[in-house]
């Protein structure tokens, strides 16, 4: 009987965080391009204006671009992760934008 298993090699994975910075975001966004996937982390804050309208002033803290091999991993990676926190935490609520609240970002004056 013959398997492929048998071929299968161990290879050690070391981290190093030596140089590792970490950052807060509440807010991504991103832009594609056919190689590419550019995605800018960074904070949402609600800034007041003079007319008492307020904005949201989005504060890039990090840029991180992959490859999409590289994203395609990471979506499923995040998706386990949540999928896992939710087993044992119950259903994630995603308000939508401009609701506020728990979990909801900053929220604007009427």
């Amino acid at each position: 009987m013959s398997s492929g298993n048998q071929d299968q090699r161990q290879i050690q994975l070391r981290i190093d965080e030596s140089k590792m910075v970490t950052t807060y975001a509440n807010t991504i966004r991103t832009s594609t391009m056919p190689e590419e996937i550019v995605m800018d982390f960074g904070i949402n804050m609600p800034v007041p204006t003079p007319d008492g309208q307020g904005m949201l002033n989005f504060a890039v803290g990090s840029r991180v671009v992959m490859n999409w091999g590289a994203a395609k991993r990471l979506a499923i990676s995040l998706g386990q992760a949540v999928r896992q926190y939710e087993e044992q935490n119950g259903e994630i609520k995603i308000q939508q934008p401009g609701q506020g609240g728990p979990g909801g970002g900053p929220r604007l004056a009427n």
